[in-house]
């Protein structure tokens, strides 16, 4: 069985592209580009979930527990919290949901001050993934791109996107595909924390309101597709979970580089979703 052509398809997209798909349960994989070291951008997001859950189950915090978040210093965004204008006062595992759901960076930030990045490197390290490292906070990674390139977001000139340490792996958040669809495996399988923490992680995951990336490779009513998506300058992601109704079920994780530094790119957003149906396809097979 031949190995889809990954290369022309994401050059037909105008991006560089790599993947790894895996069988949640039997393990058979595919990949391109597995283990190199990439910039995760919101993917972040997901190793601090796991860490939130891991905490919670060893009643290190409650989940139920509630905190209220100032309108000023908060992280900015364009979703949740962070786009909102007053004080608001949530449980910890809500600010969680909304920070996978429409991934709110300032209910990321409060998570990772509360949950501490070291444990959650900790974490990561204890599962085997070590290509994966949580070095920056939300607000961490907006000002590093003010600060490289002396101006507020857009960011379109080329001069500028070589100039951003939130694209550089060794300086900000990062993984491989092969490690992020590791760890949703992980959750997947109910590895990655308790059975009731990881089933509510499936829920949030798989209540993510983002369809034009890894969802868009897969528009079947009995399909189910769960994610958390990643975006930077040039940089679009997805990792997540394929689930098809005979109950197999498929680990996907795509990042992508663009060609171009444009801000509306569909056919960049759309590969993702075409290169994890062609992994999951293959495995099928």
């Amino acid at each position: 069985m031949s190995t889809p052509d990954f290369d022309a398809l994401f050059r037909t997209a105008g991006v560089n592209g790599w993947l790894h798909a895996v069988d949640v349960d039997s393990g058979r994989e595919i990949g391109h580009g597995s283990d190199v070291p990439l910039p995760t951008a919101s993917m972040f997001k997901v190793p601090l979930l796991v860490e939130f859950c891991r905490q919670a189950d060893a009643g290190l915090l409650d989940p139920a527990g509630r905190t209220t978040v100032p309108a000023a210093g908060r992280s900015s965004g364009p979703t949740g919290i962070s786009a909102m204008l007053d004080e608001v006062t949530l449980s910890l595992r809500d600010l969680a949901y909304l920070m996978i759901a429409v991934s709110d960076n300032g209910s990321a930030d409060v998570l990772l001050a509360r949950v501490g990045r070291e444990a959650v490197n900790t974490m990561l390290a204890a599962l085997g993934l070590h290509g994966t490292r949580v070095l920056q906070s939300c607000q961490e990674f907006n000002d590093s791109m003010r600060e490289d390139t002396g101006h507020s977001w857009p960011y379109l000139d080329p001069d500028d996107i070589a100039r951003l340490s939130a694209l550089d792996p060794e300086r900000t958040n990062k993984s491989t595909p092969r490690e992020m669809a590791e760890l949703f495996g992980l959750i997947w399988r109910d590895e990655a924390a308790s059975a009731e923490s990881c089933a509510w992680m499936r829920a949030a995951l798989n209540k993510q309101v983002w369809p034009h990336r890894l969802a868009s490779g897969f528009p079947y009513d009995d399909v189910a597709v769960s994610g958390k998506t990643g975006t930077a300058p040039t940089l679009r992601t997805e990792s997540g979970v394929v689930e098809y109704p005979d109950g197999r079920r498929y680990a996907v994780a795509v990042f992508t580089r663009s060609f171009s530094t444009a801000l509306n790119q569909p056919r960049a957003d759309a590969v993702i979703g075409t290169a994890a149906r062609m992994a999951v396809d293959h495995l099928r097979r």
